[in-house]
């Protein structure tokens, strides 16, 4: 990584204590390490005030600053989801194009982002183990809580990038010449760092908000790595033991209850306030939902292909996707809220409950278990008012249960983190779902280009295949 990124690295677990916190601001002279552990972490209060500053920034950036950069934007372009409104947009057609350069701004700044999200962690991480003046208790939550955004950040990493480096400490002189570690090393990280999370972290919400972590937000994000490892009994285990959480989460009943705050379908959502801005609506709402009085100031539509892979009588068809008559065009409609003050009435959902239904259903089918991978999967449709498969085709083969599958998967968590993305690649499904309608596609587009800038500024960096 650039040097500046981690001065600017060192300084920003500093300044989201400032613009979240409740307490005065501290005194600090200078964004130096030592000082920032011994100051920041001299009271609970301001050491939890440090973890909120973390959330705050995960929410604001999604991992780049300006959330037309997120990675739901980005790999909703990158995969059949999402297509721009004004392709004039350079620098974001080549991710719509797969014609991606590894100077490209947005792609800069998703790496530098998430890698400036990795060195707050750890600076809170190092902070915790020097400080003899907060509880235990207190420094085993909030250390199963930063280990768990640590994970949450790699597993995007790896999943969008391949093999990365591998950055465990604030050592800046080492980190500026870190090599990339394999996937199998990041991937073993991650699972580690969510058992201590697992582990260090009660089941409920301290604060009534499902905005902090608790294990149940660890065990659903190990249920979806180890799926993709194609770790099935585990994936089915830690997705069963999220489902059955003694009533903790439920599906919705109401689509349009879904992603407002708090909702019982929630496992972790983001919450606007605090996040350094007087609106209080999410970055979802104020992206995907076509400006009123101003449409030519919105980016992105979803793609023809996405709406029309919905049944007319699919709630979520009438419930999720938007049209504006003017430009012509659908958009997201999940988030119903594009501009606000006051109190937050949604918050950005980035585990829900659904996806876990999904998850064990896909496991369950991966393993012959046909029968539970339909219940699981009729759950999904039911709530969309679609014909359950227990009943429609019972008889169904397990090659087609899983085609099935990941069009549920499309039609019930487009705009929500890349998963459309993701799940093309995992799958081996992107070059038949974006060959077709993209000339520039090439096998080795499943992977974005390490920035130009982190090869000049790191040596012992190398450029991923095709870029």
């Amino acid at each position: 990584m650039k040097n500046k990124k981690y001065i600017q690295g060192l300084g920003i677990i500093v300044m989201l204590l400032f613009l979240t916190s409740c307490q005065d601001w501290l005194d600090i002279e200078e964004p130096d390490h030592k000082l920032v552990s011994s100051e920041v972490f001299d009271t609970e209060e301001t050491a939890k005030a440090a973890m909120q500053g973390i959330y705050n920034q995960l929410y604001q950036a999604g991992f780049s600053a300006g959330w037309l950069g997120s990675t739901t934007v980005l790999g909703g372009l990158s995969s059949d989801n999402l297509e721009l409104i004004n392709t004039t947009t350079l620098d974001l057609l080549q991710f719509q194009q797969h014609n991606l350069q590894p100077d490209n701004p947005y792609n800069e700044t998703l790496w530098g982002s998430a890698y400036n999200m990795i060195y707050m962690v750890n600076s809170l991480l190092d902070g915790l183990e020097n400080s003899t003046k907060i509880t235990p208790e207190t420094a085993q939550r909030l250390e199963g809580e930063a280990k768990f955004v640590r994970a949450f950040t790699y597993f995007y990493l790896r999943n969008l990038y391949g093999e990365v480096p591998l950055v465990l400490t604030t050592d800046y002189e080492h980190n500026t010449t870190i090599e990339v570690s394999s996937t199998a090393a990041i991937e073993e990280q991650i699972l580690a760092d969510l058992v201590v999370a697992t582990s260090q972290l009660g089941g409920s919400y301290l604060t009534g908000e499902r905005t902090q972590i608790n294990a149940y937000t660890a065990k659903a994000l190990l249920a979806r790595v180890h799926l993709y490892l194609e770790n099935w009994e585990l994936a089915e285990q830690y997705s069963t033991e999220v489902i059955a959480a003694s009533g903790t989460y439920s599906l919705s009943t109401d689509l349009n209850e879904v992603f407002l705050a708090n909702s019982q379908e929630a496992i972790w959502q983001l919450s606007p306030l605090g996040a350094g801005t007087m609106t209080t609506h999410t970055n979802e709402g104020s992206v995907f939902i076509i400006n009123p009085i101003l449409p030519s100031l919105s980016y992105v539509k979803l793609s023809e292909g996405l709406v029309n892979s919905m049944e007319a009588q699919d709630l979520r068809k009438i419930n999720w996707i938007g049209y504006h008559e003017g430009l012509g065009v659908h958009h997201a409609y999940k988030y119903k809220i594009q501009n606000a003050t006051g109190e937050a009435a949604e918050y950005s959902m980035v585990l829900r409950l659904a996806e876990q239904y999904l998850i064990r259903s896909e496991a369950r089918i991966r393993q012959n278990n046909l029968t539970g991978g339909i219940a699981d999967l009729d759950h999904i449709k039911a709530r969309a008012g679609l014909p359950l498969l227990s009943v429609s085709n019972p008889g169904i083969s397990q090659e087609a249960l899983l085609e099935e599958l990941f069009i549920e998967r499309r039609k019930e968590l487009f705009t929500e983190w890349g998963h459309r993305w993701l799940d093309l690649k995992r799958t081996d499904r992107a070059q038949g779902a974006l060959a077709p309608a993209s000339p520039d596609w090439e096998a080795t587009d499943k992977k974005y280009p390490i920035p130009a800038e982190e090869l000049l500024s790191n040596p012992n960096l190398y450029q991923n295949p095709g870029y």
